[in-house]
This record gives structure tokens, C-alpha cells and sequence, in this order.
């Protein structure tokens, strides 16, 4: 039998790039919808992740 994992939690990721930058070629901004397990990782996590809206990849953090 499979044991249990414990909690997961959803979370949000948003680019920071195309947070910060207003001169940009599109409007919107890269949103990415993960899991994390809340008991071994209780600070917010970054990833490196592909922004349709740059057009390369960037840093994405985990928002509230």
C-alpha cells in the first residue's frame, strides 16, 4: 500500500519579469498552477519556467 504524503498544497507562480516590466510587447502576465508539499517547504519557491509573454524563459514565484 501506498503511504500517505502528507499535505499538498496548490500554489500560484507569476513571472517577475513581466511583473515589474510595463514597455512590454503583450499585456498579461505568465501565470503557472503547481503542488508543493507545505510540511517540508514552508518558504515560497522559485522556478525557471517559459514566459508566452517574453518569449524566454524566466524566474516564476510563488505568489499568495
Amino acid at each position: 500500500m501506498a503511504k500517505n504524503k502528507g499535505t499538498r498544497i496548490l500554489i500560484t507562480l507569476e513571472c517577475l519579469d513581466c511583473r515589474s516590466n510595463t514597455n512590454k510587447r503583450s499585456q498579461g502576465v505568465s501565470r503557472y498552477t503547481t503542488q508543493k508539499n507545505r510540511r517540508n517547504n514552508p518558504e515560497r519557491i522559485e522556478l525557471k519556467k517559459y514566459c508566452k509573454h517574453c518569449n524566454r524563459t524566466t524566474i516564476h514565484k510563488e505568489i499568495k
